[in-house]
This record gives C-alpha cells, structure tokens and sequence, in this order.
C-alpha cells in the first residue's frame, strides 16, 4: 500500500477517506501547486529546446543570400539530369538509322521495363558480359548518384545542425562521386559494344547533359564547402523557463541545483519582469 506523502504513515484498505487519518492532509491534492509548477518547467524547457530546432531550420534555409543560394543548386542537378546524359545511334538491315537520347525520363522507362532474367544473362556472356557489366554499373552509378542528391536536399533541413555541415560535403562528394562511376561504366558499356557489334551499334557516347549534372554537383560542393568555413549564423530567440533565461535554467539542472532554489529564482525573476512592465506603463502614461 502507499504511504502518505506528507507524515509517511502507511495507508491501508480501510483508509478510504481522501484525508489522511494521522495528519489530516488531503491526499489527492496535497503537492499540488509544486507538481503543476514541475510540468509547466517541463514544458517551458521543451518548448525552449524545440525553439532552437526551430531558429536552425529556418537559417538553413534562409539565414543568408548564400543559404538561398544552396536550395537553388540543390535543385538545379535535378533538372540537369533532364538534358541528353549519353546516346547511342543503331543501324542495320531492314532497321532505320537511330539515335537514341537517354536523359532520366529515359532511364526511368528503361529501368521500370527492364528485363532483369535477360539482363543477368548478358552479364554472364563471354562475349558481351564486360560491356553489359558497364551499361549495368552505369545505370546503378546515375540512381545512386540522383538518390544522394535527393538525400542533399532533404537534409538541408538539418544543415545548421552540429554535423549538418560534414553531412552536406558527404552527399555531395558521394553523388559526384557516383555520377563519375556511371561515367566510367558506360564508357566501358559503350567501347565493349561498338567493337562486338560495329555495324549494328555505331556509336555509344556521353552526353553533354552528365557533364552539366556534375558541373552543378561540384558548385554545390563549394558553396557547402565555403559555408563550413565561413557558417550561417543562426539567430536564436531568448525563451525563458520560469522567468529564467533557458540557457541559464538548463546551466543550474546540469550543476545539480535544487528545485526549491530553481522555483525561488523563478519567483524573483517573474518578480523582476512584472516590476519593469509596471515602469513602462508609467513611463507610457507619463
């Protein structure tokens, strides 16, 4: 059974009544005003640490002209991928000369349609595996590369973070470093096939769209760069917990001070506060 809070005798089944039989007191609402003062601090201090979530995410957003400037070409690769990123031109008997443009609308047609079973097949051939190898290790290079730009410009959110900074250079550095793969591999598709196949595949080459995508991705980069160097001052503002600056209030419970101390800081503070906006009326009035 429960004791009573305030004389600690222990209460038993038949101690119905809401007052304690030994002291008196009412058990319901005995701590009351210290338990809603404890909730209201609780409250006051979450409210101060979602506040400074708050200021971060607006600085990273539009903190500075740069910080602008980083959701522009956070963007920008994205629609750079729309340009022709490679082509590849066909002939042969009873076929008409072609000339295929691969952008990402291209590359999302061909991966939603394409034949995995065949694909695997191709892999394993001895006579193209190498090429198609490259045309695989292309098209897995470009996604990765679009997944760590989309993940760039999630995680702008959080860019005024403690980590937001190293963050940011990470994906960066990961989809140039991906898009330069997807590079690499289709040159490798794309000199594998025209020699297998040199009078059905004419030509096999890099668009100048991939090369802009990059271009894009290593602005991007700099600007992040610079903004680690040089970091967007975010501009907090003051909540207090109690009357108490939050800074301060969270100082005192990290060193341990006692809730009485806090709540007769707060008391004094809140007492502070109400005698200046008395002078300012009288100073208004005047």
């Amino acid at each position: 059974m429960a004791n009573c809070p305030k004389c600690g005798r222990k209460l038993t089944l038949l101690d119905w009544k809401p007052n304690c039989p030994e002291c008196g007191v009412n058990l319901v609402y005995y701590g009351m005003e210290e338990r809603l003062m404890d909730e209201a601090d609780k409250a006051e201090a979450e409210h101060a640490r979602l506040q400074k979530r708050i200021d971060r995410l607006k600085a990273s957003f539009v903190g500075s002209k740069l910080a602008i400037l980083r959701i522009i070409l956070s963007v920008l690769p994205i629609a750079a991928l729309m340009l022709p990123l490679a082509s590849i031109s066909f002939n042969g008997p009873y076929i008409e000369a072609t000339t295929t443009s691969i952008n990402a609308i291209e590359i999302y047609n061909l991966v939603s349609s394409l034949d995995f079973d065949a694909l695997f097949t191709m892999i394993g051939s001895g006579v193209v595996g190498s090429s198609f190898i490259g045309y695989a290790g292309a098209l897995v290079g470009i996604l990765l590369s679009l997944v760590f730009v989309i993940l760039s410009l999630v995680l702008l959110t959080l860019a005024c973070s403690p980590k937001g900074c190293v963050r940011n250079l990470i994906m960066n550095s990961l989809a140039i470093i991906a898009a330069v793969a997807s590079i690499v591999m289709f040159t490798q598709f794309a000199n594998g096939i025209t020699a297998v196949f040199p009078d059905f595949v004419t030509d096999a080459s890099i668009g100048f769209g991939i090369f802009v995508y990059i271009g894009m991705l290593a602005l991007l980069l700099g600007l992040n760069i610079y903004l680690t160097v040089n970091k967007i001052e975010v501009k907090y503002k003051q909540c207090f917990v109690g009357g108490i600056p939050a800074e301060e209030y969270f100082e005192l419970v990290e060193k341990g001070t006692d809730k009485e101390t806090l709540h007769k800081m707060m008391a004094e503070a809140l007492s502070e506060k109400a005698e200046e906006k008395e002078e300012a009326k009288e100073e208004v009035n005047a």
